[in-house]
């Protein structure tokens, strides 16, 4: 999924700015997957948080906000900054690893490997171009379209385009648009596709000729633009749109990822690719107090000695919310 999580609005936008940039330099340059996760949390809580927070005493009282995170919100109250940050800002390390991540294609190792060779910018990548593999190159090379944000406007236009080329290619495809998209988000990463057939099931060969058709037909008609990488049951690409001839809009180069999911799968697997990651936790925490294991394959009943049984059958999300009795949550009210 992409790097770009959407901006938060909210009174605190301040309180959860500062918590992004954390969780960020947590996972980029630490490698601390916890406090990432503990800074995601807190800034998500508070973005929902419908009063201005005036104190860390008050944000405690919040789902996810620890002692710690208290004490820093407290500091940026009083001081309108933090020391942490200023001091992460100030790191050529941090920053240089942190700026580096957001090329598609470089991980945090990658970074700091090519940080210790003396590469900390844009320009400094371009002169060691020889150096990156396809994936990184062609990050490099879209670097500031990716950079921006898909309103959603263009994203629902290039729903309407894969959808309809899908029925081409044959009526029996389902494809669904996940992520913060199918949530209602004003804005997008990237564009994230579940994909299935009936001809393909967790009990069938698999069917790499189904995910790659695909995208030999989005290539034949000038959308998918460049590939990163294509598996079996994964594709990771660029794709453009071409402007019509009453659409004047030059598009830019946009991340895409087609992945093909087996039929009986399908349904967890567009929950889980839903999200949000916070919503998903939720919902697995609650399968376990049902007695049930959830996860983006399968949904299976846990017998007395904690074994999961045989998967259950599903033919829709709502089906995995009636199994655990969790009240149905249309895709826009799961953001957390």
């Amino acid at each position: 999924m992409s790097k770009r999580k959407a901006p938060q609005e909210s009174l605190n936008e301040g309180i959860t700015d500062f918590l992004v940039e954390l969780a960020n330099y947590e996972k980029n340059v630490n490698r601390a997957i916890h406090k990432y996760n503990a800074y995601r949390k807190a800034a998500s809580t508070i973005a929902k948080y419908p009063n201005k927070i005036k104190s860390g005493e008050e944000a405690k009282k919040l789902d996810g906000v620890g002692a710690k995170i208290a004490e820093k919100i407290d500091e940026f109250l009083q001081t309108g900054k933090l020391r942490k940050l200023e001091k992460i800002r100030n790191d050529d390390t941090s920053s240089s690893i942190n700026f580096l991540t957001r090329v598609t294609g470089i991980g945090p190792a990658a970074a700091r490997k090519f940080f210790e060779e003396g590469v900390k910018t844009l320009d400094d990548l371009k002169k060691v171009e020889h150096k990156l593999n396809h994936h990184q190159k062609i990050g490099l090379k879209y670097f500031e379209e990716f950079e921006k944000r898909i309103p959603r406007a263009e994203m629902e236009k290039m729903e309407t385009l894969i959808l309809g080329e899908l029925t081409e290619i044959d009526t029996e495809y389902i494809g669904t648009i996940c992520g913060s998209y199918r949530r209602g988000a004003a804005s997008s990463g990237d564009i994230d596709i579940l994909l299935t057939h009936p001809k393909y099931t967790s009990q069938t060969e698999k069917q790499p000729k189904l995910l790659h058709a695909v995208v030999e037909h989005l290539e034949s008609v000038g959308f998918v633009t460049d590939t990163l990488s294509k598996g079996d049951t994964k594709f990771m690409g660029v794709c453009q749109l071409q402007p019509s001839d009453d659409d004047e809009e030059e598009y830019l180069h946009r991340r895409i990822d087609i992945r093909l999911i087996p039929k009986d799968q399908y349904y967890c697997g567009v929950l889980y690719f839903t999200g949000s990651d916070i919503f998903n936790k939720n919902m697995r925490t609650h399968a376990l107090e049902k007695g049930f294991t959830l996860n983006e394959y399968t949904i299976r009943p846990l017998g007395v000695t904690g074994v999961a049984g045989e998967p259950l059958l599903v033919d829709s999300e709502k089906d995995i919310f009636d199994y655990i009795q969790y009240k149905y949550r249309e895709p826009k009210d799961r953001s957390e």
